[in-house]
């Protein structure tokens, strides 16, 4: 019985040849790539001490995006317009300068603000909500603070809706006993 070995031409015939049998597994299955390493994710670093600093707001129906920036002189603009002219109502606009008021920042930044939808009062919690997250990034120390004053957090109040066999969301036709 003669067995099966693979001759290398280079060797003497004198000396028997042995060389690694390869086994199933290996002829089968090829060697796989060595698996690519990801880097690492970028470390996160503190917000820089200047710059424009994102925040959206919500309330009701309405949507604010809110940019603050830093360095600036404690003007606010909403839709392009001072905030004076957009929101003609003295609790309106104590409502949205409520953060800058608590955090004290009411003279160091800008604040520009688009706002859509809803009516004016769903409008000046929306902006609040977003001016607060907006210094929430900026300074995230004043967290205490705002969460106090109710600035972080989103007012969940909104329209009922309307049943069906009612006239609006609870109004039903008058009782008739008769």
């Amino acid at each position: 019985m003669t067995e099966n070995v693979p001759v290398d031409p280079t060797a003497s015939p004198a000396a028997p040849v042995s060389t690694p049998v390869a086994t199933v597994a290996q002829v089968v299955a090829p060697q796989a790539a060595a698996p690519e390493v990801k880097p690492a994710p970028p470390i996160s670093l503190p917000p820089p001490a200047s710059g424009v600093f994102l925040g959206t707001g919500r309330r009701k129906t309405s949507i604010a995006r809110i940019r603050v920036v830093k360095p600036g002189t404690g003007k606010i603009t909403v839709n392009g317009k001072p905030l004076e002219e957009r929101f003609n109502r003295v609790v309106h606009l104590e409502h949205i300068r409520e953060p800058l008021r608590v955090t004290q920042t009411d003279k160091i930044v800008d604040v520009l603000g688009d706002v859509f939808g809803g009516g004016v009062t769903g409008q000046a919690g929306a902006l609040r909500h977003g001016i607060a997250r907006a210094i929430l990034a900026m300074f995230p120390d004043y967290r205490r603070p705002l969460r106090r004053a109710g600035c972080l957090t989103r007012d969940p109040r909104a329209k009922e809706r309307r049943k069906c066999g009612l006239k609006k969301a609870r109004k039903a036709e008058q009782y008739s006993k008769r």
